[in-house]
């Protein structure tokens, strides 16, 4: 990457991730004659798209209207509606497909390169950054900003220091990258960040050497929260994962946070089966001699369902005929009402995401541009917004970095 010669620079984006590229890319195609300079404060550019989707990237996802993509969103989604409006899914499909990435649709609705190579969506932002002229600065932080009537001076990680006219936030959810301090430093509040998108620590025999099953679907419920997700879920070496239980983490992060993520969770593993305790009581009639460890019911994995039984009392001989009243009970809670202890959460690396960050209030989002300071704008996690699992929160960013790169040279 070039050094930076030049002290004054038109349009700066602090960030080189998606949002940040995406807003870079569309300042510079509405006006090219302007300079655009990304600085990126680690050594590593576009860094969760290369790892998101286990290094396929989830680019965004099959929802092609607004009022149901709004719904996706814990924090934000009423924001968001007129700006998907204005770029949404079907704009993001062909921004890339345009420029030779195509995509794909998986059955869950979420998109993905046909290649299942994030490496395709880097090259196409660099690609097309390069074409057009866009500057970057890798290790090379912003640290601070002073408003000017021109502009802003920059105070950068180097402790040099750079005059733009327009600056644009992209530094993600990250409170180290440091784009929520020099928000506040220009006058913006910043609600409280906590994590969103994490795996639960639960500690319960029944997932003793049962890391790696996954059962589709399961309903997992907070009670005292009145919350409950609908999804796959996994079991890990440290607890409960999946879909559902990222859902869940999403839509009640603030609420787990207050209780340090400790609260019980009611797990359902057959919320698609109508009469699971007609199921049970008719295997007791038609198949009485049979052990029912040896006959699992519900599709449900064999070793799960043989750590359910163990977890009702049900010992390895015991045959249908001979359960008791008690059993077949207990039995029936832990297949549709198990209850277990989250002790914790596991943030997950590839779809890390923060719940909380600049104040929307103070942000005009039909152009995602400060309301305190005209050449100010937002893009990407910096932002309270936040998505569940699926490229929602990519999608955002590509939003995002859309409509602030357009609307930043506005008037340049």
């Amino acid at each position: 990457m070039e050094q930076i010669s030049n002290k004054n620079i038109d349009v700066v984006v602090a960030g080189g991730g998606a949002a940040g590229f995406f807003a870079a890319i569309h300042a510079k195609m509405e006006r090219p004659d302007l300079s655009v300079l990304i600085l990126e404060k680690s050594k590593e550019l576009l860094a969760k798209v290369a790892i998101s989707g286990g290094g396929r990237c989830n680019v965004t996802h099959h929802c092609f209207e607004p009022k149901e993509l709004i719904t996706r969103y814990p924090r934000g989604g009423r924001e968001l509606l007129g700006p998907f409006h204005r770029f949404q899914p079907s704009d993001t499909i062909e921004w890339f497909e345009s420029r030779g990435v195509k995509l794909k649709t998986e059955e869950d609705g979420r998109m993905f390169p046909v290649s299942d190579d994030s490496g395709d969506i880097i090259r196409a932002l660099r690609a097309e950054a390069e074409a057009l002229g866009v500057k970057i600065q890798l290790q090379c932080g912003v640290m601070g900003a002073e408003q000017k009537d021109e502009g802003y001076v920059l105070t950068l990680t180097d402790n040099r220091q750079l005059f733009c006219r327009a600056l644009i936030l992209a530094t993600g959810g990250n409170r180290a990258s440091g784009g929520w301090a020099i928000a506040e430093q220009l006058g913006h509040h910043i609600i409280q960040p906590v994590p969103s998108l994490f795996s639960f620590h639960v500690q319960d025999p029944v997932f003793n050497e049962l890391a790696g099953v996954s059962v589709d679907p399961v309903a997992v419920s907070i009670p005292e929260m009145n919350a409950m997700q609908l999804g796959a879920m996994l079991v890990t070496h440290k607890g409960l994962s999946g879909p559902a239980i990222l859902k869940l983490s999403a839509w009640q992060a603030r609420e787990l946070a207050e209780r340090q993520d400790q609260v019980k969770i009611e797990i359902n593993w057959v919320p698609s089966v109508a009469h699971p305790l007609e199921e049970l009581q008719r295997m007791r009639k038609k198949f009485g001699a049979r052990p029912v460890l040896k006959s699992k019911l519900f599709e449900l994995p064999r070793r799960l369902w043989e750590k359910l039984c163990i977890r009702s009392g049900i010992e390895n001989d015991i045959q249908w005929a001979r359960l008791t009243v008690t059993q077949e009970e207990a039995l029936f809670k832990s297949i549709t009402a198990m209850d277990c202890q989250m002790r914790g959460k596991t943030l997950n690396k590839e779809e890390f995401v923060t719940c909380g960050g600049v104040d929307l209030k103070e942000v005009n989002m039909k152009k995602f541009q400060s309301r305190l300071h005209e050449t100010l704008f937002f893009a990407g996690e910096v932002l309270n917004i936040d998505g569940v699992t699926g490229g929602f929160n990519f999608q955002a960013a590509w939003t995002g970095g859309f409509l602030a790169g357009s609307a930043a040279v506005e008037g340049l």
